[in-house]
């Protein structure tokens, strides 16, 4: 068994997905599936999450060939989570045509023992709470990446602000960060967020990118160019993977590393874009990333 140095934490389901182009149905999905495939190409990972018994085997070989550790997956009688969504022609905003919790509603993390001392955990966008009580199962962390979203935000306040006090880094998306704070620009939103205590904050911008904000700095990333997004689906949650999987595997987290975790968390969700699902990883190597990466760097140059 690997040495397991990166824990992520969050949903897992099963989606249909509607865009201008296409459909596909009943497709592996879920912010700890997406994660922890991004992640799996720099470091050694661990999945905790829960499925149904209807879980397809043929998700979890999925899971295997990318040689994730799934001590933390849960099983509990009845249907996995299911989302089915449908995008407009820009691919930016999404309709949710339904939504069934499923076995995630009454979802606890169980957290292994061989789990409790990793140095790197990504908590998903789940409930405050629980994001708190697995922080609180996990001994020292050296760095805690959060998600989060805008009905925690309004719903759960108070527990989001205690997890995210607790992190190193908080991600969310622009407007997220203005409701959170009442702000009307990004920058003063950040500046707030990062009094709560958190190292970082990580504002994502969808197909413009993302920003990165820390009490003395402000770093900017363009997304990767793709010719065809074809699912944006798990984008965000790809990015994040690939950036706390690039830290866990060089366990450094100065200012330049946690950068070039950045590019590479965007390089890897430029991959997953290009598919549904996680179609695309499965074609793909770390050569792949790293030869996307030296063309990536190659535009910014004078």
């Amino acid at each position: 068994m690997k040495d397991i140095k990166l824990v992520i934490v969050g949903s897992i389901g099963i989606d249909s997905i509607e865009t201008p182009h296409a459909k596909e149905e009943n497709i592996l999905g879920g912010s700890a599936s997406y994660a922890c495939v991004a992640a799996s190409f720099f470091s050694s990972v661990g999945m905790v999450g829960v499925i149904g018994t209807d879980f397809p085997n043929s998700f979890r070989k999925l899971w295997n060939d990318f040689e994730i550790d799934l001590q933390g997956l849960q099983i509990e009688e009845g249907e996995t989570f299911r989302w089915s969504g449908k995008y407009e022609e820009n691919m930016d905003n999404r309709e949710t045509i339904s939504t069934e919790l499923n076995v995630f509603e009454n979802f606890q993390p169980s957290i292994p023992n061989s789990y409790k001392n990793v140095p790197y955990l990504f908590l998903g966008n789940i409930h405050p709470k629980l994001q708190l009580d697995v922080l609180n199962k996990i001994n020292s962390p050296k760095f805690v990446l959060i998600d989060t979203m805008d009905l925690w935000i309004t719903i759960a306040k108070k527990e989001l602000e205690e997890v995210i006090s607790k992190s190193t880094m908080l991600t969310l998306n622009e407007s997220e960060a203005k409701l959170f704070t009442n702000k009307n620009d990004v920058i003063s939103a950040a500046k707030e967020l990062l009094k709560i205590g958190p190292e970082y904050i990580l504002i994502k911008k969808g197909a413009n990118g993302a920003l990165l904000y820390s009490k003395d700095s402000i770093f900017l990333l363009h997304a990767y160019p793709v010719e065809i997004c074809c699912d944006p689906t798990g984008a965000g949650d790809s990015f994040a993977g690939g950036l706390m999987g690039f830290l866990a595997n060089y366990d450094s987290i100065d200012k330049k590393t946690i950068r070039e975790a950045m590019v590479y968390g965007t390089i890897t969700a430029s991959f997953g874009i290009e598919e549904f699902s996680l179609s695309k990883f499965q074609k793909i190597n770390r050569n792949d990333i790293d030869n996307r990466f030296s063309k990536f760097t190659e535009m910014f140059k004078l």
